[in-house]
């Protein structure tokens, strides 16, 4: 049975950010992730986190300004120090939050760099958070992004993110496998799970087209999270999905395939 958990930056957004944690908790949700809490104060959520019981099993380093349009700044050679001084406030966060594990987007491709810059750049900025991370007992994921919703996102395939984590060569550093990203990218998502497993540490659901919850779509969940299990994964799956018509009848998905939350 894998152990689910909802992703509060998408799901449960039909009220405030601080009022979906009661919410998840009231639909049944016992574990939560979500892409960024630094707008408040880490006392602040987890006090929301305690309050309602719920387990965080995972955030994103600060990626630049997303409202501006960026989506991960550790592939840019121009900006080392932000992407460093962004780890050391996303420690601070873990160590008060107690999240086992954080993501790191690469980014999308910066202007007049080339493809060589930015690999070499995100080698070093992975290897910096990976030891960082690491002092305080927390996994570091990578994540690759389709390029049909970002392009030009420059961390974009499992097999680069493989070739990633042989490079920075630290153990505490995993691949975060998305199956909607990596559905539109390469497919094959069965024999990938079969062959990385032991790379991937942390997997996040939503079906394609649409990115909505699973059994809106052509991948086939009950299948997929079931083959997880069989080979025994013991990570969370998130659902990390644009909830269609609305987030509480949109888990109705969990029962029909077979699970619980």
């Amino acid at each position: 049975m894998p152990r689910l958990a909802a992703n509060l930056t998408m799901l449960f957004t039909e009220v405030p950010f601080l009022e979906r944690f009661g919410a998840a908790r009231a639909a049944g949700v016992r574990a939560v992730e979500f892409l960024f809490p630094y707008e408040y104060e880490p006392d602040v959520v987890r006090r929301e986190l305690e309050k309602n019981g719920l387990e965080l099993v995972l955030f994103n380093l600060p990626a630049g300004n997303w409202a501006a349009g960026d989506r991960g700044i550790a592939a840019d050679p121009r900006r080392v120090d932000e992407f460093r001084a962004g780890v050391e406030k996303a420690v601070r966060y873990a160590r008060e939050l107690g999240a086992p594990r954080l993501n790191c987007l690469a980014g999308k491709r910066a202007p007049g760099v080339s493809d060589g810059e930015h690999w070499e750049t995100l080698v070093r900025n992975v290897r910096y958070a990976a030891d960082a991370l690491g002092k305080i007992g927390v996994k570091l994921m990578v994540e690759p992004i389709n390029t049909y919703d970002i392009p030009d996102f420059f961390l974009s395939t499992t097999r680069d993110a493989l070739r990633l984590l042989e490079e920075v060569g630290a153990p505490n550093v995993y691949i975060q496998y998305d199956v909607y990203h990596m559905q539109r990218m390469e497919g094959e998502l069965t024999g990938t799970l079969r062959r990385h497993l032991d790379r991937i540490g942390h997997v996040q659901v939503a079906d394609n087209p649409g990115r909505h919850q699973p059994g809106t779509g052509e991948i086939n969940y009950r299948f997929l999270l079931a083959e997880l299990d069989r080979l025994g994964y013991q990570g969370f799956v998130s659902m990390e999905y644009v909830p269609d018509p609305d987030t509480v009848t949109s888990l109705r998905w969990v029962e029909e395939h077979g699970f619980s939350l």
